[in-house]
């Protein structure tokens, strides 16, 4: 079943005002998607591929959070460019890489807003146990009942980072669309969180697409991958039939023996900014 069509696009982003070149004339960003096409399942989706090769711009088209040039983006058969808010949060949730709220609730009070006032109204079974309430199960999952009488802004980011995915979970959209949502959490968080999120998918058919620098997770937990080149090419498989030695080295322009090196480095680089961030 496919659940986004993407017809003829083009996607630059505008430019940015004082950045001129060493003649004064305005620089223009480079168009990330030109004449782009494409048929795009459900499921539970990997993107993979380097910085800059249009991973979290194609999740934001998809997403309806930004608007092609030209072309169309039908997302569950809904041309985006006419959802309002409400119907854009009802097709598709979207967690951004370094997203933040500065708001001093508690997490038990939003995690319980959220899931009260969302598409579920407050009420469906666990995933995994179908003997308890969905919200119980995710707190306990993604180890939030320690962190249940903390403000949200006095988490940490791997913290964080756990508690905007259950805010996902449960607010209940038909997709949800995650860009590098786990790079601050110990390994053993991502392993459970990624089991979580392929269960999910299962068993209420939600699709989610995830971008992320582990490609050893993407192999383990990945339905399908959506392999990035930096020219923005994409090929579409599973994790056998797109991750090959040949395509990653393609797509990253380095021996796959230098792969896992450069993933660490990428992930820290990461860390690196949302701690400016943070700290701006």
């Amino acid at each position: 079943m496919n659940i986004l069509t993407f017809n003829d696009v083009r996607y630059s982003y505008p430019p940015v005002e004082g950045d001129v070149d060493e003649n004064g004339k305005q620089i223009m960003p480079p168009v990330v998607f030109d004449h782009f096409s494409a048929e795009l399942p459900a499921g539970f989706v990997s993107l993979v591929g380097p910085n800059g090769s249009g991973k979290s711009t194609f999740m934001l088209l998809a997403s309806g959070r930004i608007l092609p040039e030209t072309g169309k983006i039908w997302l569950f058969g809904k041309e985006t460019s006419t959802l309002d808010e409400q119907e854009k949060n009802e097709l598709a949730s979207f967690l951004y890489q370094n997203m933040e709220f500065e708001t001093d609730e508690k997490v038990s009070e939003l995690l319980e807003y959220v899931y009260k006032n969302g598409l579920l109204k407050g009420s469906a079974n666990g995933i995994q146990n179908s003997n308890i309430d969905l919200l119980e199960e995710i707190k306990e999952r993604f180890e939030l009942n320690s962190l249940c009488n903390k403000k949200l802004n006095a988490l940490s980011k791997g913290e964080m980072q756990r508690v905007l995915t259950s805010f996902a979970l449960l607010y209940g959209s038909k997709s949800v669309f995650m860009d590098e949502p786990f790079f601050a959490c110990e390994e053993y968080q991502k392993e459970y969180s990624l089991e979580y999120l392929r269960d999910f998918v299962k068993a209420t058919g939600t699709s989610i697409y995830i971008s992320m620098h582990e490609l050893d997770l993407t192999k383990k937990y990945a339905e399908l991958v959506m392999l990035f080149y930096p020219n923005h090419d994409i090929d579409l498989g599973t994790p056998d039939e797109v991750m090959t030695d040949a395509d990653l080295e393609k797509a990253y322009g380095i021996p796959v023996s230098m792969l896992k090196h450069s993933e660490i480095m990428t992930r820290q680089q990461i860390k690196d900014e949302s701690e400016m961030i943070r700290k701006l």
